[in-house]
This record gives C-alpha cells, sequence and structure tokens, in this order.
C-alpha cells in the first residue's frame, strides 16, 4: 500500500471518529465530563459542532487522496495538524480518545511526507 493510500484509509477512519466524537457531544452534553479549571472550556455542543465540521472535511479530503486530487495532499496535511491541534485541546474531555487520534494525526503526516521510493 502506497503512503498515500495508507494516509487517505487513516483520515477516513479520523474524521469518521471525529464526525462519532462530534454528534455524541451535540445529541448528549453529558457525554463529555470536563475537568474544572480548563483555560479553554467551551460548551460541549461546541465542541461537537467543532468535531463535526472537522470530521465532515476529513473524510472529503481522504475521498480526495483516494481519487488522487491534486488538491488534497496539501489540504490533508492542513487538515490533520488542524486535527492533531483539535485534539490536544479536547484532551481534558477525553484523554485517551484524543492522545490516540494526535498519534493517528502523526502518523498521516509521516505518510504523506516521507520520501517516495523511485521507480523505473
Amino acid at each position: 500500500m502506497s503512503g498515500v493510500a495508507f494516509a487517505a484509509t487513516m483520515m477516513l477512519m479520523i474524521g469518521a471518529f471525529h464526525v462519532i466524537a462530534g454528534f455524541a457531544a451535540i445529541l448528549n452534553d453529558d457525554y463529555f465530563v470536563l475537568v474544572r479549571g480548563y483555560a479553554f472550556d467551551l460548551d460541549i455542543t461546541a465542541w461537537g459542532w467543532i468535531h463535526l465540521i472537522l470530521g465532515l472535511a476529513v473524510v472529503a479530503t481522504g475521498i480526495g487522496l483516494f481519487a488522487r486530487q491534486t488538491w488534497a495532499g496539501v489540504v490533508a496535511l492542513f487538515l490533520v495538524v488542524l486535527s492533531a491541534i483539535d485534539n490536544f485541546f479536547f484532551i481534558p474531555y477525553a484523554p485517551f480518545w484524543s492522545l490516540l487520534l494526535i498519534a493517528l494525526d502523526v502518523w498521516v503526516i509521516w505518510a504523506l511526507t516521507r520520501p517516495r521510493a523511485v521507480r523505473h
């Protein structure tokens, strides 16, 4: 599997995870519990919308990577960096989940930026 195909597959998963977390937060404010005193204390519904929108964008870009669209590589890098930052700020709400998604985001960055083998 090429690095781009792997990255596209991972982006579909990451996007789906964001969409699921987004719907969970939008539909049930009690699904995520916040640690007190967190500086970036947003309403759970706001976090839900952020995750939902980001997840849909990540899925669409993953599909673009599979289709070998020229815009998809740069947009994918931008979105997975944004996803990692989003999950960093979401750590107090869901620590394990957020760290897992950050690791997947870093893996996608690696897959998209590693040198490609030259074929003759």
